[in-house]
């Protein structure tokens, strides 16, 4: 079968449940072989495309003469072209990360950007030229430098969230170089390919070249090991998920797992790790988790945005949240009042309308012990207070001890204050000396 018309059966069996005639691709040109196939294949097939190209400023002018050949691709092609220039080394400078990674950045930032412009309500998805030879080079790139079994399944050749299309994945870079001899079609060469002086660019001129004189089918082997791996991947994630299901105990935002019933997992790495990634945590923090699970009540470590603390008998993976430092004023006439754990209604009621309140989301107080303004704010550590129906002081700290708050649920208390003596916290407990007595003529009520 010719490659032309293996596209087109890849096109329809594969892709036309994804994309519909009315769909506009955005082809990711260089101006390299691959892609001046890509583009080739795409007209040939009657398919609606832009071009897109990066002009990442690297090369000088063999930069310069990349985006102008794409220009005339354009042109020979009659097809809108969007192009971007880049100052990659700044990029690259200011975020520190390799000029590698601030291309790729750069150049799927702005694909993203693009596919807003271009869809006018229509279904976008970007085309890029990667090849089975890339796959290969990115297996191999991961494996030796550490990954999981998704590093070893290599380039996904559809990415559906980001919408992202790989088509050429089918091919080699052997039978993309006939195609385009056998239809007379012209391309450029990126020179930086022949150095040595990127990653792939070892693995693709030496140590790939140097493994098939030991091994000649070492690349067809490499491929259908790809293909094995995505099964296994499918039977992996399968039970991840059964893992997961009977692990974690879901609270909100927060995901808690019973430390008795982890610790009976017998690929408990693997496990552990499937639970963290997707909350901004490395690999290299999989073991101090793992001794998180023995270690004091309270302990923690986190990531940028969670945080996993050891409860008790749980483990429990939150948000980190911003400090709120707000102090809420409440006034005699309020009604309502919303702060961050959700709102507080209320109202003053007279004394013999009163039935008695058993929850404590609930505060009853008298009002004439009040003075106000009332401040809300997040409690603090030194803060006391006289608990309902004792006539000593206690810390705020002591009182969550007593009632076996974890660190998390200390973190989101809040306190009422009347001329800086605490009134209520919020949720827990009044302080004895504002409760409503015989005497009391007019009740505050307070409702979270």
């Amino acid at each position: 079968m010719s490659l032309l018309k293996s596209f087109k059966e890849y096109y329809k069996i594969s892709l036309s449940a994804f994309f519909t005639s009315d769909t506009k691709f955005i082809l990711a040109v260089s101006g390299g072989v691959d892609s001046v196939v890509l583009v080739d294949l795409f007209a040939k097939t009657n398919l609606d495309f832009v071009i897109a190209h990066c002009n990442f400023k690297l090369r000088g002018e063999e930069s310069e003469r990349d985006e102008q050949f794409v220009k005339a691709l354009a042109v020979k092609y009659a097809k809108e072209i969007f192009i971007k220039c880049f100052d990659t080394k700044t990029y690259a400078d200011e975020h520190k990360v390799s000029i590698q990674v601030a291309a790729r950045d750069l150049r799927y930032n702005w694909f993203a950007e693009l596919q807003s412009t271009v869809s006018n309500q229509r279904l976008t998805a970007i085309v890029t030229g990667h090849h089975q030879n890339d796959n290969i080079e990115t297996v191999l790139i991961n494996f030796f430098r550490g990954t999981g079994i998704q590093g070893l399944t290599g380039i996904n050749s559809f990415d559906s969230e980001r919408k992202i299309l790989r088509p050429l994945l089918l091919f080699k870079k052997e039978e993309l170089l006939q195609y385009a001899t056998d239809n007379s079609l012209t391309f450029v060469e990126d020179s930086s390919n022949t150095t040595n002086k990127y990653t792939r660019n070892n693995f693709r001129n030496q140590i790939i070249p140097l493994v098939k004189q030991h091994f000649p089918s070492a690349e067809e082997n490499l491929l259908n090991n790809i293909q094995r791996l995505h099964e296994v991947e499918l039977l992996y994630n399968e039970s991840v998920e059964k893992y997961k299901k009977s692990l974690i105990v879901l609270k909100g935002e927060e995901l808690h797992i019973p430390i008795i019933k982890l610790k009976k997992v017998t690929t408990l790495h693997t496990i552990i790790w499937e639970l963290i990634k997707s909350f901004n945590f490395s690999a290299s923090q999989v073991n101090e988790i793992i001794k998180l699970l023995d270690s004091n009540n309270g302990s923690y470590i986190q990531s940028a945005t969670n945080r996993i603390i050891k409860n008790r008998n749980w483990i429990i993976i939150t948000p980190l949240k911003e400090e709120q430092s707000l102090t809420i004023i409440i006034e005699k006439e309020d009604k309502k009042i919303e702060f961050g754990n959700g709102k507080i209604i209320i109202e003053q009621l007279q004394n013999s309308t009163l039935k008695p309140q058993t929850s404590n989301k609930i505060a009853t107080l008298d009002l004439d012990t009040l003075e106000f303004p009332l401040l809300l704010r997040k409690w603090k550590q030194g803060d006391y207070f006289y608990p309902l129906g004792m006539t000593k002081k206690q810390k705020l700290s002591k009182f969550f001890i007593n009632q076996k708050l974890s660190l998390i649920q200390k973190e989101n208390v809040w306190v009422i204050e009347s001329n800086k003596r605490i009134v209520w916290i919020v949720g827990y407990r009044i302080d004895n000396r504002f409760k409503i007595t015989d005497l009391t003529k007019v009740i505050m009520k307070l409702s979270v």
